[in-house]
């Protein structure tokens, strides 16, 4: 689940706000009235959802937006007048007076998006840097000849030691050939 950071001038509207959430079963991570609270509540996620009023006690919105991490995701809450004219990307919006339903909605929205964010890192290969590629390409040689395997069945042989040993493939390379 994402973490949740909710960040208002008065310390009793993020209170509010987190009351709202917890009750609709999501976990606030940290209840902040300044930037910089958030930005160092932000320090210990690895994404996130930052729910804030159009001014905090020491900067704007959008200049808390510029300053934190890509990961994270920002909803709005501000009154119309406020927001009209004003486009910030990576910022969704909701409208005071506030709607439970509205806020609730929208939180799941990020944090479905996150989610798929999330899915989407976790599935791109991991690159390898080239002493780990050497040190693959040396094992499944060593396996090729003493076991007579295709690089491919070389290949598919260290993955499953690795996922059986529960290490990584070059460390299993190592492994591998420390032993030959």
């Amino acid at each position: 689940m994402a973490g949740i950071i909710v960040a208002f001038p008065k310390q009793s509207d993020a209170i509010a706000i987190k009351n709202i959430l917890v009750r609709n079963g999501y976990t606030v991570t940290a209840v902040c009235t300044s930037g910089t609270n958030v930005l160092s509540a932000v320090d210990d996620l690895n994404d996130g959802i930052v729910i804030c009023g159009y001014k905090i006690n020491d900067m704007l919105y959008y200049q808390l937006r510029e300053n934190l991490p890509k990961e994270f995701e920002m909803l709005l809450v501000a009154s119309p007048a406020k927001m009209e004219g004003e486009q910030y990307d990576g910022v969704v919006s909701v409208t005071m007076p506030l709607k439970v339903y509205d806020l609730v909605n929208t939180v799941e929205m990020l944090s479905e998006t996150l989610a798929r964010r999330r899915k989407k890192r976790r599935n791109t290969p991991k690159q390898r840097s080239p002493e780990e590629q050497r040190l693959l390409e040396e094992a499944k040689i060593i396996l090729m000849n003493r076991n007579n395997m295709s690089e491919m069945e070389a290949h598919r042989y260290i993955q499953k030691i690795s996922m059986d040993s529960g290490t990584n493939m070059v460390e299993t390379a190592e492994m591998i050939l420390n032993l030959f």
